[in-house]
């Protein structure tokens, strides 16, 4: 089955990448821009994507609709665009693309198949197209191969076999790591600047665990920008793990780390604004000061 129009909920960070990666491989590529922030919908014309201003005229057109948003919306979208096929007597296939656990996947798969339409599992896997190692799509479910026409040089498309929620599993566990061990490295030191260790702290990381604190000092300034959009990200993740038998408690305590910084002014920064000076140190202070006052000593 070959693919004209795909249209793409939303064009945010990885969905516009990810777009304008699909329109260079010679997709028509579209999308519905009502009442998304100004910076999606700038991010969307940059990339070229074309705004259909009719949310059914967007899911009749497309040849298959691709779901890329925060996994807390996901059922949300599923159902507008499940009512817009059941509205129009349309069948297209979507693609939930979210950060969602097997149990959620299963949900949509039933949303979009009772329409008639065809229901594909998916995970992404990486950064967005165009930055850095291309990104991984992982898809599984009946017509799962289909994805594989998007596959190109600035995404690969893996196929986990025909079961939906495989992927959506492979990507809970991938998260479950990845995003985790984030939330684990900010709340220690965050709790040491509370305790008033960090400097002795910090001298600990650099003699014994270097490599470690390094990463830390690269990638947790930026964190609180994206922290909204990972709460749900680890709730889904411990429903995940609860369903297998395995404690969810550690990830919604990662959900409450990243609620936490989710509230801090840093959390409104994009990465066009994002002040790429400000230090580890600098931004765990701010979130160890919104806890509680300090002790004068332990």
């Amino acid at each position: 089955m070959s693919f004209h129009t795909i249209a793409i909920l939303s064009p945010g960070e990885m969905g516009h990448a990810i777009g304008s990666s699909l329109i260079n491989q010679g997709f028509n590529v579209t999308t519905f821009l009502k009442d998304r922030s100004p910076r999606t919908q700038q991010l969307s014309n940059l990339a070229g994507i074309n705004d259909i201003k009719d949310f059914n005229i967007m899911v009749t057109e497309a040849d298959l609709i691709l779901s890329i948003l925060a996994p807390s919306n996901a059922l949300d979208v599923a159902g507008r665009v499940a009512s817009a096929l059941e509205e129009t007597g349309h069948q297209t296939i979507f693609v939930d693309c979210n950060a969602v656990s097997p149990e959620t996947a299963t949900k949509l798969d039933s949303m979009i198949c009772d329409t008639g339409s065809k229901f594909i599992d998916a995970s992404i896997v990486g950064s967005p197209p165009g930055k850095g190692t291309p990104p991984r799509i992982y898809v599984s479910g009946r017509q799962s191969d289909l994805m594989k026409s998007l596959d190109g040089p600035n995404m690969t498309v893996i196929s986990l076999g025909n079961s939906v929620g495989q992927a959506s599993g492979l990507k809970m566990c991938y998260a479950a790591l990845t995003k985790g061990t984030s939330a684990l490295h900010i709340a220690l030191l965050a709790a040491a600047e509370t305790m008033g260790l960090s400097e002795e702290l910090k001298k600990e990381l650099v003699f014994s665990q270097s490599e470690i604190y390094r990463n830390m000092e690269r990638q947790l300034p930026s964190i609180p920008m994206n922290a909204g959009r990972w709460v749900g990200e680890m709730e889904e993740i411990s429903r995940t793990f609860e369903r297998v038998g395995i404690p969810g408690n550690f990830h919604l305590g990662a959900a409450g780390i990243f609620d936490l910084l989710d509230r801090c002014h840093f959390a409104k920064e994009t990465p066009e604004n994002f002040d790429r000076n400000r230090t580890l140190m600098e931004t765990v202070s701010v979130l160890a000061d919104s806890l509680m006052p300090r002790p004068e000593s332990i």
